[in-house]
């Protein structure tokens, strides 16, 4: 990242907001010093490629609800007009105004145009209003900002790039911040993002260690933050940070975006680096969208249409017209019904007449008004009219209530009610959507041995596992079912091959992960529940097996872990940690032992880890965890495999250079994170393997079903097994026994084309049913990442939805 593409912030002193005219120059910004409000400006060499222009980010006005107001409506009349019959309508009223032309009165040709805009008008106008209700609302939030060392009031459209905030439990975020401080005192934040992405469990944030002991009200802070231009990428965050002399590393962990809301944590302090309409929740919002049914579509075609009959028509009758004109031309001045001449007064004049030529001309226009019913205007009212009862019938039809959430169906765009039952295609995903997005651990596979037997759950006087702490009992907040075998060889310790071999693997399940526990209150006073949180559901369903089985996750700080391991307590240093991305499909974490030992674990998906698995070493066991996880994958479950081995001192010394040298790069940061991490990870020993159940939400099988039998294509992604995903799709009645599977699973781009062909030539040989009687065999394509990926960058891309 060079200059040009930078913002460097001067952490205390803030500048006005870069106005839309010139966030294409770079910035240098005073945000620390109180001393001085003056920012220098230097023209841009080169913009980044990550700049998003105007037109795709700057259509909705938050910041200004007034200019936007203003454009409504040419920006309305301009919409209306991409209809050609309205077109067609304003052509005949304009013709209709002319003295020469005129068939029918002024008015009575513009009322019924007038009125077919003024409906519409009315109908954008409400939904506009909503709009900019809510953009007002918003704007006038208010957010506690430092000014003169003092936390005052302000409206967040007023809050400026480089001022210190402090937001408390469950704000939301006025402006993407970079924390400097929480309530925390290893400063963790938990956020919920669900208002950007959807996700509603909540994610962890980090402030650096060196801003944690700054108080803002008493302490100046001074200091340099380096960042990218504002961008669309809110899963991406470079920067770095000068504060007190110290150099440090900013990545996407260290800061939080407008929009999310702060959880489980009292209060967070943070310094603003994009606001308002750089902000990339609102480069993300690209205005409300100019929407066209497939009728409106049709109809513009029909207009046209008709619109070359007439003027065909209407030619025809001018050139009639001119025929009667020349074969009569003498007789113009005493013909009854057409004299050219008026002699009812002493002077003899003309009447209005132009020649022959220009008598053609006005007799096509005047063909075409009087023709103008070909295209009846009536049709555009009925529709909208129509579209105005569609909409308040699907508002309060009863089968779309849900009780639940005591909400209603909602119709915000009235233009294509008509789309509704015209669909053909449903994209899908599984987890969260098709599924409760609550996961439970089923099986596991440890060292080759599969425990799936009988299970306990934990209910009377056994609670399931807990620890004594300064008085207290502590529990997990969601109880397991546990495998009797298996919870009594995790009592037994590591004394015995197998009880080292299980305490490996659920030392890896608590111990490798993002997983934070919060102690949460309960009625009794001398019981406290601990609540993990975290991104990802799948790592709490782990981290709550782990503690059900003793294991017990107490606390995390970024620099170490403290695990209640069969009621001993132990602290394992976080030496470093490579996060999950999906070009490795696994995350790893570099543990200091007790012992002084360094170990690196790492979990991901089968595919992935069975490719860094040492298999010259427990090649047997390897195989019994293949069958393992075939066998769970088939009946649905979500599998992952955990490996581990140990560092020696060489080794760790290499990757701690290389690890902190890429963490400190501004330029290619992630990249260089990710070679470090495969140069990691490799040649482990497998340790296991787990299970875990994600089930349907209740509906899920019947909906799909009923999409089915409308003769909608259903397509559902999943970063599942394809065993898996075949059983979910059994489940979820996507597929069914009478249906003939066609299996894509390629690995270059001539094998995808060949297996696409082979798939179209199967897919013709059986007869597609039209209707829902099941008679008939139908095909379901079962294709996988890679293929899709080689199919859809080339032109097969249209050979795919045949």
């Amino acid at each position: 990242m060079s200059l040009d593409d930078a913002q460097i912030v001067n952490v205390n002193n803030p500048q006005q907001p870069s106005s839309p005219d010139t966030t294409l120059q770079r910035q240098v910004l005073d945000l620390g010093s109180k001393r001085s409000r003056d920012s220098e400006r230097y023209s841009s060499i080169s913009m980044s490629h990550r700049e998003i222009n105007d037109g795709d980010a700057r259509l909705v006005h938050v910041n200004d609800a007034l200019k936007t107001n203003e454009s409504f409506l040419p920006r309305n009349l301009f919409e209306q007009f991409h209809g050609v019959a309205y077109i067609y309508f304003l052509i005949i009223a304009i013709l209709n105004q002319l003295p020469q032309l005129a068939v029918f009165g002024r008015g009575a040709s513009i009322l019924p145009l007038s009125f077919v805009l003024l409906v519409t008008a009315v109908k954008d106008a409400y939904e506009d209003w909503r709009r900019h209700r809510s953009d007002r609302i918003e704007n006038n939030r208010m957010a506690s900002v430092l000014v003169s060392d003092r936390f005052q009031q302000k409206k967040w459209k007023d809050i400026q790039v480089g001022e210190i905030i402090r937001f408390s439990a469950d704000d939301t975020i006025p402006c993407d911040t970079v924390l400097l401080s929480t309530s925390d005192p290893t400063g963790v934040a938990y956020i919920q993002t669900i208002n950007l992405d959807g996700e509603s469990n909540l994610k962890t944030r980090y402030a650096k260690q060196e801003t944690l002991c700054k108080t803002p009200e008493k302490d100046v802070i001074n200091g340099f933050i380096k960042c990218e231009k504002p961008n669309r990428n809110i899963y991406g965050f470079m920067a770095t940070m000068e504060i007190d002399g110290k150099h440090l590393s900013l990545g996407p962990s260290n800061i939080v975006l407008r929009a999310c809301v702060l959880k489980n944590t009292n209060w967070a302090v943070g310094v603003a680096v994009y606001c308002g309409r750089e902000t990339k929740a609102m480069l993300n919002s690209s205005g409300a969208p100019s929407k066209r049914s497939r009728l409106e579509t049709r109809m513009n075609r029909e207009i046209i249409l008709l619109s070359v009959f007439l003027v065909a028509l209407c030619m025809a009758v001018s050139v009639c017209a001119g025929v009667w004109l020349k074969r009569h031309e003498n007789e113009l001045e005493v013909l009854q019904f057409y004299r050219k001449k008026d002699y009812s007064e002493p002077e003899v004049e003309n009447y209005n007449y132009s020649g022959i030529g220009m008598e053609i001309f006005f007799t096509f226009l005047m063909s075409v008004i009087v023709f103008q019913i070909m295209i009846p205007i009536s049709s555009y009212i009925s529709m909208e009219l129509v579209r105005v009862g569609q909409a308040y019938f699907m508002i309060r039809d009863n089968k779309m209530y849900d009780e639940t959430s005591n909400s209603r169906f909602q119709c915000r765009a009235l233009n294509i009610n008509e789309d509704f039952g015209q669909i053909k295609y449903v994209f899908s995903d599984i987890t969260g959507t098709l599924t409760e997005n609550k996961m439970e651990f089923k099986y596991a596979s440890i060292f080759g041995v599969d425990y799936s037997g009988e299970k306990t759950n934990f209910e009377g006087e056994q609670r399931g596992y807990c620890i004594q702490v300064n008085g207290q009992v502590w529990r997990p907040k969601m109880k397991v079912e546990v495998d009797k075998e298996l919870l009594q060889l995790s009592k037994d310790g590591n004394n015995t091959q197998a009880g080292k071999h299980i305490y490996d693997f659920f030392l890896a399940l608590a111990a490798c992960n993002t997983i934070v526990p919060i102690v949460v209150d309960t009625p009794d006073p001398a019981e406290k529940l601990v609540d993990y949180q975290g991104e990802s559901p799948d790592e709490q369903a782990l981290v709550y097996a782990a503690a059900a089985y003793g294991f017990m996750l107490m606390e995390r700080t970024s620099g170490h872990i403290v695990i209640d391991i069969q009621g001993e307590r132990q602290r394992f240093n976080v030496l470093g940690m490579h996060e999950f991305d999906s070009d490795r499909k696994r995350m790893s974490v570099i543990l200091g032992f007790p012992d002084g030992s360094v170990k690196v674990i790492v979990k991901g998906a089968d595919n992935s880890m069975f490719n860094i698995i040492d298999k010259t070493l427990n090649l047997d066991i390897l195989k019994a965890t293949e069958g393992h996880l075939q066998s769970y994958s088939s009946i649905g479950l979500r599998t992952l495999v955990v490996g581990m081995r140990e560092l020696g001192v060489p080794e760790f010394e290499r990757w701690q250079s290389s690890y902190e040298t890429a963490s400190t790069a501004v330029m290619g940061r992630v990249a260089l994170l990710r070679k470090v991490a495969i140069n990691l990870e490799n040649n482990l020993e497998i340790v296991g393997a787990s299970a875990i159940e994600d089930r349907l939400q209740k509906g899920v099988p019947e909906a799909i079903e009923s999409l089915r039998k409308a003769d909608m294509k259903v397509w559902v992604l999943t970063g599942d097994k394809q065993e898996t995903a075949i059983s979910i799709g059994y489940s979820s009645r996507l597929l069914t026994s009478n249906m003939h599977q066609v299996v894509i699973n390629s690995n270059s781009k001539m094998s995808s084309k060949t297996s696409l062909e082979d798939a179209l030539t199967t897919c013709r040989n059986f007869l597609v049913p039209g209707g829902s009687d099941g008679n008939t065999t139908s095909v379901a394509l079962i294709i996988d990442g890679t293929s899709l990926v080689y199919i859809l960058d080339t032109e097969l891309e249209e050979q795919l939805f045949e």
